[in-house]
Parts: C-alpha cells; sequence; structure tokens
C-alpha cells in the first residue's frame, strides 16, 4: 500500500528561521515580522511556495527572518524581482518587504508600475519616515521642516504619502495599519493575502534610533482615539475617546463635527471600500493629522483582473496559433523586401 502524504499543520514558530535578528531593541519591525509569521500559520501558508522579496534597507532584512524562500534585492528593485518571480511561477505567494526610502525614491517607478499592472504580490511599505539603515537622512515621507543629518536646516521637499500614490496608479488594494497595534496588523495582512491582485498596505513602523515617535499621536494612550479614525465598510466615520465626533462631507471637502445636537450618525460620510471610483478613498488619503484624524484599515478593495491572468491567456492564444515552421514565423505580420 502506497504512503499517503499527510499535511502537516504550521505553526508561528515553524515560519521563523535560524538567523538572529540584527534589528534595534525596540523597533517596530520585530511586531510586524511576528504577526506576518502568525498570518502565514493562520492561511495555511506552505513554506515551499511562499516567497519574500526585499530590496535595501533595515525592512528589507525581512527575507532572512522568514523560513521560506527568499530573495534580498538591490534598492529600489524588490517589486520588479517579485513581478518575475510571480510571472514565472504563477502559483508563488509572493510578498514584498520595503521601506519608505527603498519603495518611494529608486523603487518609486517599479512600485508604480507594478501596482498599475494588479500583479498578485504582497506588499508591505514600512514608513517610518527616516533612512534608518544609512544611519538618519530624511526619506520620501519626511514632513517639511524635518531636521536630519541631511537636511540640518529642515527639509524643503514636501512629503509623499504613500496611500495617496497607490490610490493614483489605481491599486485595487490598499491599507494602513499601526506597528504597536498587532490585532488590527494582523486583521490587515490578512486581508492583503486574501485579496487576488496587488495587496498594498503601509505600516507605521517606529524607528526608535533616528525618528523615534514620529508617529506617537496615532499610539499614544491619550491622544490616538482622537488623531485616528477606523475604517470599516459600509459604516459611518465615527471617532474619539467617546466615539463623539464624525467625518462629513461638506460640499467635495471633509469636515469635523460633533455628534449630537441635530447631527447624527446618518449625516456622516459612510466608507465603501468597494468602491469603484477611487475619489473617496483618495479624499480619505488626504486627511492627515493634525487637521484630521488619519484613517486607519482598508481604504480600496476592488477586483480586477490581475496581470498573470491576463499574460497566461495570451500565452494561451499564441500557442493555439500554432506557427508551422520558423519560416513562417519570419514571414507573419508586416515584412518589407529591401532593394
Amino acid at each position: 500500500m502506497s504512503a499517503q502524504a499527510v499535511a502537516v499543520e504550521l505553526s508561528a514558530k515553524d515560519f521563523a528561521s535560524d538567523q538572529n535578528i540584527r534589528w534595534c531593541p525596540g523597533c517596530g519591525d520585530f511586531s510586524i515580522l511576528a504577526q506576518v509569521k502568525k498570518v502565514l500559520a493562520k492561511i495555511g501558508a506552505k513554506r515551499e511556495s511562499t516567497v519574500f522579496v526585499s530590496g535595501i534597507g533595515c525592512s528589507s532584512r525581512f527575507p532572512y527572518y522568514v523560513d521560506t524562500y527568499g530573495f534580498h534585492g538591490i534598492h529600489g528593485r524588490a517589486a520588479a524581482v517579485a513581478t518575475g518571480a510571480k510571472i514565472a511561477n504563477p502559483e508563488l505567494s509572493v510578498w514584498v518587504a520595503t521601506g519608505d526610502g527603498d519603495a518611494l525614491s529608486i523603487g518609486g517607478n517599479h512600485l508604480l508600475h507594478t501596482i498599475r499592472r494588479n500583479i498578485d504580490i504582497n506588499i508591505i511599505l514600512f514608513n517610518n519616515r527616516i533612512y534608518g539603515l544609512t544611519k538618519g537622512q530624511y526619506s520620501p515621507t519626511s514632513p517639511m521642516g524635518k531636521q536630519t543629518k541631511s537636511t540640518p536646516v529642515g527639509s524643503i521637499d514636501y512629503p509623499l504619502h504613500p496611500i495617496s500614490v497607490a490610490i493614483g496608479a489605481e491599486a485595487s488594494f490598499v491599507a494602513r495599519t499601526i506597528d504597536v497595534n498587532t490585532k488590527h496588523l494582523q486583521h490587515i495582512l490578512e486581508r492583503a493575502a486574501a485579496h487576488k491582485g496587488t495587496s498594498f498596505v503601509e505600516i507605521y513602523q517606529n524607528c526608535v534610533i533616528f525618528n523615534d515617535q514620529a508617529f506617537e499621536y496615532s499610539t499614544g494612550k491619550d491622544t490616538k482615539d482622537d488623531s485616528t479614525v477606523y475604517l470599516e465598510h459600509g459604516r459611518p466615520l465615527v471617532f474619539g475617546k467617546e466615539s463623539d465626533k464624525g467625518i462629513r462631507l461638506k460640499g467635495m471637502d471633509p469636515e469635523i463635527v460633533a455628534l449630537g445636537n441635530g447631527v447624527k450618525e446618518d449625516d456622516l460620510l459612510f466608507h465603501d471600500e468597494r468602491a469603484l471610483e477611487p475619489s473617496l478613498a483618495y479624499l480619505l488619503s488626504r486627511m492627515h493629522y493634525p487637521e484630521f484624524p488619519e484613517p486607519m484599515g482598508v481604504f480600496r478593495a476592488v477586483e480586477r483582473p490581475t496581470y498573470e491572468e491576463l499574460l497566461m491567456r495570451q500565452v494561451e492564444v499564441a500557442r493555439e496559433k500554432k506557427t508551422r515552421s520558423l519560416d513562417d514565423l519570419f514571414h507573419e505580420g508586416d515584412t518589407w523586401d529591401v532593394k
């Protein structure tokens, strides 16, 4: 009697590699790594069919710390390498671990085109608003006026906002979460893994050495309830420690209102993550602290054919044509007689 393979249920520990983790004590990357391993176990991921790809930066050490296949690429090229892996073997589950500098500076072009093509990969962007690995220079997400080693009198660059960039590139799944909110972080990563197409997740991540407490307003016990609003599909945008504030539209602009005195939840803006038109998601991506509470959760989740699906269809059509010979192939399409 032939032996039958027995499916082994993996735990989060099974996805831990034997490498020493080289991040600074207290770094938010530890939290992200822990939740990713939990999610991989929860969704039944297989180590032999899972790939983590990275570029350069503290976040880009990620492939070493997960016991799956991995590729530590060059600066900014993670999305391009991940694209190649997914197209070569569409059965793979491909994840990209990247940072705000790696993805949005030298890697910006690759990131945009990966997103617009809707390749079925998961992109996790660790945003600490600083270059950590190279010791504290300002990054594409650093706020104006930020004093760093490369901007000693303050940055004069307007910052990029990753969620806005992703939505502008027609991302089919866009979300934001925070490293210390582990329950929410795990939920968002599960949603991203389940999405068919490019999932883009921005994670607010603290760099304890070079940009400590950059997101303290969104994590502090006394401030987080008034500085963040958690998105739920089909639900109004309500926030505040007593859930007594909300966001409504005034024309085309959001405004903060206090509930009560004639203002009801039905008057507020209701979130629709499945809207095909991305205008609402983009509007939410433009809400920034301190003028507004910053949205956390899924901004957009829509279905669209993936790049590799469309590519495989073209390959099948080409195979069905069955070109008879190399000479026939040379004489297909436009040809010219050169005299």
